[in-house]
């Protein structure tokens, strides 16, 4: 079936059992059995069915995570209390003492303190990669694990994806993903090779800014030792936030593409303005790069980065301010839009200070926020 009617249809199996179109949220902490057959029965039953105490999940996680699964092209998914405890719980379970782990330059900022951190001082190697390194000429004896996000979130980096898993599945190597900025609707990671695809279900799988959620999905064998690293440190994503991701999925197909739509004529409206030096978009990129979004992504919604001309902190500071559409904040994906000053930093005050900013496009009408934006851009030059 078609995506969209996969997320209108999937994950309602209890729904039908209780004459309703959405499924019913069991809030429970201890799961109690009518008899000791029953209970020690549950110790065998699949991964969607173990119903056995609350901390692995409700009914509501299973239908959310077999619905994700499914449109994921993949046979499993875990659900977790947030976007990075997907992530921890991905390099944790495939870090071991001794262990070498190769992550792409540009990851999430608290990826990348959480490698140096955590796992460089527990005796992990961490490598770092960019899009030009050859990874096999990185990968050792000890490498168990390749981790990269696409595009990375610092500067929007692509990565060859087909090469990088080619060059570990070679070895044997795991290879997982943050897919979070291409969604399950504009980008297909498993269909690509990779082993492990993590979502923050905060952002745009949820749509409405009102939960924290991540979701990891995967075969059952790679996911086997995500699963039991989620299941012996409780990495536990709460019934509500299930029940609002799995309403949010309804809707993404259609909230997807207008945001695209959204992004692309304030992003072309941008490129056009003097005080904008530089947009940074997959869809604008040139050469090998826009190859590579273009055969590894069906869409773009954003967000993306915008690089202003330079000017004196106060300037920026109420370029900033004076936006009214856009919340200023540190998340993206939801239904309104949001701007994330990318460079802020406690430097001298300096006329030559790089100016860049993060635009998440919203769902309001994308000419608002060109003349919500326009009126700000004046005070760049005041």
């Amino acid at each position: 079936m078609n995506i969209d009617t996969q997320l209108t249809h999937l994950g309602r199996a209890s729904a039908k059992s209780m004459q309703s179109v959405n499924p019913p949220i069991t809030k429970t902490s201890t799961v109690v059995f009518p008899d000791l057959h029953s209970f020690e029965s549950s110790k065998t039953k699949t991964v969607f069915e173990n119903i056995r105490y609350g901390r692995y999940g409700t009914q509501i996680t299973f239908e959310l995570q077999q619905a994700m699964a499914k449109i994921e092209c993949t046979e499993t998914c875990i659900a977790t209390a947030s976007g990075m405890s997907a992530i921890v719980a991905v390099l944790s379970s495939y870090a071991e003492l001794g262990k070498h782990i190769l992550v792409s330059e540009g990851v999430y900022k608290s990826t990348k303190a959480f490698c140096e951190t955590k796992l460089a001082k527990s005796g992990i190697e961490i490598t770092f990669f960019n899009k030009n390194d050859h990874i096999e000429n990185l990968i050792t004896p000890e490498t168990s694990l390749v981790y990269i996000e696409v595009p990375s979130s610092t500067n929007m980096q692509l990565l060859d994806i087909k090469s990088v898993c080619k060059a570990a599945h070679g070895k044997g190597i795991v290879v997982a993903c943050d897919a979070t900025w291409g969604t399950p609707i504009f980008f297909k990671p498993h269909l690509l090779g990779i082993d492990i695809s993590i979502h923050s279900a905060t952002k745009y799988i949820n749509g409405h800014s009102d939960i924290i959620l991540g979701l990891i999905t995967g075969t059952d064998e790679k996911m086997m030792p995500v699963r039991d690293w989620c299941y012996r440190y409780g990495s536990y994503a709460a019934s509500d936030s299930c029940w609002l991701a799995l309403r949010g999925l309804r809707t993404l197909s259609i909230r997807m593409k207008q945001h695209q739509e959204n992004a692309m004529i304030v992003a072309n409206w941008l490129r056009s303005q003097p005080e904008v030096t530089n947009v940074i978009y997959p869809p604008f990129f040139t050469g090998i790069d826009l190859e590579l979004w273009k055969t590894q992504f069906s869409g773009a919604a954003g967000p993306f980065k915008v690089e202003l001309q330079p000017c004196q902190d106060h300037n920026f500071e109420q370029f900033i301010n004076s936006l009214d559409l856009f919340s200023i904040g540190a998340s993206y994906g939801g239904f309104s839009s949001v701007v994330t000053p990318t460079n802020q930093t406690k430097q001298e005050s300096s006329i030559n200070k790089k100016r860049i900013v993060r635009f998440h496009i919203g769902l309001e009408n994308p000419y608002d926020l060109c003349d919500d934006i326009r009126k700000a851009l004046q005070y760049l030059s005041i």
